[in-house]
């Protein structure tokens, strides 16, 4: 069964970023705790990466406390890793396949295109209250150089009033604006 990828245009045609976003799955009951969740799901995860051309590359996953850290990625990098009690992760490096994973909250990817530098981001209630987005831009900068003019930010897919308290979209894109990106 080939999964459900969705691919987003702003992302399509930069070079050297292959991206995608799985949406839910038919068949598959993902209503159980998260590491349960996750194991009824790898089989998908790992066919969509298959079907990236990311197979065989390091696989790094951050722990998603529903909060605001981020790790930064850095060499050596030998092999699949999740990093604990962070909900974020940047990188400039190549060859390497980042992954978060959320049901009705946010992923956030940041790209630099000029730089060369991904943040990808899990923008939870919490980590959207203490802005998870505008510190990975922050961060962006800091590690990498960036420069917000350059960023392109892309939200997934997430709910939504009225199904939900929080407009995780309208606050992500007004945490975005407010660190200079257009």
């Amino acid at each position: 069964m080939s999964p459900p990828v969705e691919q987003f245009p702003a992302l399509q045609e930069l070079p050297g970023i292959r991206h995608c976003f799985i949406g839910r799955v038919a068949g598959i009951d993902a209503q159980h705790d998260k590491a349960e969740a996750l194991r009824r799901l790898d089989g998908v995860h790992r066919a969509a990466r298959q079907e990236l051309g990311l197979r065989g590359l390091p696989f790094i996953t951050a722990e998603q406390v529903h909060g605001s850290d981020i790790a930064v990625v850095r060499p050596p990098i030998t092999g699949d890793h999740q990093f604990a009690g962070c909900d974020g992760l940047a990188t400039d490096q190549p060859n390497v396949a980042l992954g978060i994973y959320v049901a009705d909250c946010g992923a956030v990817f940041i790209i630099d295109p000029v730089k060369r530098a991904i943040a990808l981001v899990h923008s939870g209630k919490k980590g959207t209250e203490q802005n998870i987005t505008g510190q990975a831009i922050d961060l962006l900068q800091e590690q990498f150089g960036s420069e917000p003019k350059d960023l392109i930010v892309q939200l997934s897919p997430c709910i939504r009033p009225p199904h939900y308290e929080i407009d995780f979209a309208a606050e992500i894109i007004r945490q975005s604006r407010d660190q200079g990106v257009t």
